[in-house]
């Protein structure tokens, strides 16, 4: 019987020797809240980013918006972002009863548009820029850290997907923004074995910020000093694990791309494969977003043939049900919604599995 190829596979990144003996590094300690394990797992990371501050949290979501409440951001604020990210920022926006305002995408790497980004300044009083590293593929960070610098504004960097990934110089996602949030959900390059988020940065005062609003608002104990506090920890078991997984994380985005480039050189005349540059760093293939006019078609042969697939994200932020905002419309971003397939791409995936996904979209492409 042919097995089925899943979209995530756990065996490869969560060996049980590295979750035992995380698990029994913490059980032999007394105390299980915060502690050595998190503050050993937040300056290793910090220093792999190359960065002064790394601030655990519970989720990325959290980081995100511990994000926008460091940089005074409340009610009524405009904040840039894009519209095609799965709505994560725009959760944290409106948590905050600010105010989104979208920003279309380039339409080769699908991250925010330098353009696009400029415009928004020029015409908003934009308290902040929020801009997602989308699929692990480093936006064009150098032009839009330049825009934020001239017209005054915060720069927040959505990691989640782009644990990892460099620039050409060899400065890491996360290192360029005033401040850079990460998810360690388990699917993430980097993922705990249940959820988890940090917030990375160089100023003592947004670090020392985040570290109270992240605790009640606490500047010390019981005394709270920072409003719009909030209770949002690392489990010591998560960040024992993650400590652990560090070490290999660069070996596990290896492996993503050297599976997204057998597609990329089997599959560009069929889809419209993620463009890999010279400087391979610059994407840690998190997700395989190719894009096709007959994406249904493709998912539904895929299906037949026990390869799963998924859409990220097949709805913009602007047109949510909860959210929608009338009069706005992204042209890029809707020419490619709805040809979005993620293909199966993780550390654990076999060449066999991938040459099978291959001759299966080959197959496809006959009978589409």
């Amino acid at each position: 019987m042919t097995p089925q190829i899943s979209m995530y596979d756990k065996s490869e990144t969560n060996p049980s020797e590295l979750l035992v003996g995380a698990m029994s590094d913490v059980a032999s300690v007394s105390w299980y809240e915060a502690g050595s394990f998190v503050s050993d797992f937040e300056k290793t990371f910090a220093q792999m980013l190359g960065v002064e501050h790394c601030v655990s949290c519970a989720s990325g979501t959290d980081a995100l918006i511990l994000a926008l409440k460091a940089l005074e951001c409340k009610q009524g604020d405009e904040i840039a972002l894009v519209a095609n990210a799965g709505f994560y920022g725009s959760t944290a926006v409106h948590t905050l009863r600010a105010t989104p305002v979208y920003v279309d995408v380039n339409d080769a790497s699908l991250c925010m548009c330098p353009a696009a980004l400029e415009a928004v300044l020029k015409d908003h009083s934009i308290k902040a820029v929020i801009v997602t590293h989308l699929y692990g593929q480093l936006a064009d960070i150098t032009a839009i850290t330049a825009l934020c610098r001239t017209y005054g504004v915060a720069l927040i960097e959505d990691c989640a997907q782009a644990c990892g990934a460099a620039d050409a110089t060899g400065s890491m996602a996360g290192s360029f923004g005033e401040i850079a949030c990460f998810s360690f959900y388990p699917t993430k390059n980097l993922g705990a074995y249940g959820d988890g988020g940090a917030l990375c940065c160089n100023s003592p005062e947004i670090a020392a910020n985040v570290r109270a609003i992240k605790q009640y608002g606490w500047r010390s104990k019981y005394q709270v000093d920072v409003p719009l506090g909030m209770n949002s920890r690392l489990d010591p078991v998560q960040a024992a694990i993650l400590k652990r997984k560090l070490p290999l994380l660069a070996g596990w985005n290896t492996r993503r791309r050297e599976i997204a480039q057998l597609y990329a050189n089997s599959l560009a005349a069929i889809l419209r494969c993620p463009t890999m540059s010279s400087n391979t760093m610059d994407y840690v293939a998190h997700l395989y977003v190719a894009r096709t006019p007959l994406r249904d078609e493709l998912r539904a042969y895929l299906s037949e043939n026990k390869i799963m697939s998924d859409i990220h994200y097949p709805i913009p932020d602007y047109r949510q049900p909860a959210y929608s905002v009338a009069g706005v419309f992204l042209p890029v971003t809707e020419a490619n919604t709805s040809q979005l397939v993620s293909l199966p791409c993780y550390p654990g995936l076999s060449n066999e599995a991938v040459y099978r996904v291959i001759d299966v979209v080959q197959a496809w492409e006959g009978k589409a």
